[in-house]
């Protein structure tokens, strides 16, 4: 019935530790820890097991290590996302329309929350990006511009866990679904047209419409994704 308790490593100790304080807030993003000598004494601990313990929290993608300055708390976690659902998505056999569907549920919701939540500041920077887009005639810039409309909305919904996680979902995007945005773009009627959905889904936003931001992002993206379907 019951399962024997298997002894902690050293190192499994540590960790937990390090995740507790960042739990806690006593270890924020960016900072910097203590070095390994000093870490172990405090823990007393090897420096072995604090060695082991920060390449583990390097692989899950909590810590980074700088070169010449010491090991710190990551103050970005796009990256560390990328890969499990990388891995996850080719383990499962998973489709590129699976993407565009995640994509599809997280955006719209997005949307509606940055309706609610967008500064002054963040409305001025959006309509920049719309009207660059609209001059521009090198396609791989307006990729570029495309994919920083949609960031700077997702940042304007002030969750930084949906900004996260939509980044990585860009990136598997441009990974598993091969020249797609830029083949969307390099067609003038759907620039045409994308320029038209972007301005609807700003309007949506200046005027705080939570409802018509998500309706106005969700048929941005159903133009998005039969497109992409189809390259």
């Amino acid at each position: 019935m019951f399962s024997p308790i298997k002894s902690q490593k050293v190192y499994e100790v540590v960790i937990e530790q390090i995740k507790e304080m960042i739990k806690t807030g006593k270890l924020k993003k960016g900072d910097k820890l203590p070095p390994e000598r000093e870490l172990a004494e405090e823990l007393n601990v090897s420096r072995t097991s604090v060695r082991e313990a920060l390449r583990s929290l390097e692989i899950l993608g909590l810590v980074e290590s700088r070169h010449g300055d010491g090991n710190f708390i990551k103050e970005s976690f796009d990256d560390s996302l990328i890969e499990p659902i990388s891995l996850m998505f080719m383990l499962q056999e998973s489709s590129p329309r699976d993407i565009l569907e995640l994509r599809m549920v997280l955006e719209t919701e997005t949307a509606s929350l940055a309706a609610k939540k967008v500064s002054s500041d963040e409305l001025q920077e959006i309509k920049a990006i719309i009207d660059k887009f609209k001059i521009t005639t090198d396609e791989r810039l307006n990729t570029e511009l495309d994919v920083e409309f949609h960031h700077k909305i997702a940042k304007a919904s002030k969750n930084l866990l949906l900004v996260n996680i939509l980044s990585a979902t860009s990136v598997l995007i441009d990974t598993f679904i091969s020249d797609a945005r830029y083949k969307i773009i390099a067609n003038g009627e759907n620039k045409t047209l994308l320029v038209t959905q972007h301005e609807a889904i700003y309007k949506a936003l200046l005027s705080k419409d939570e409802s018509k931001a998500a309706a106005e992002m969700r048929n941005h993206l159903e133009l998005i994704n039969k497109s992409m379907c189809k390259s």
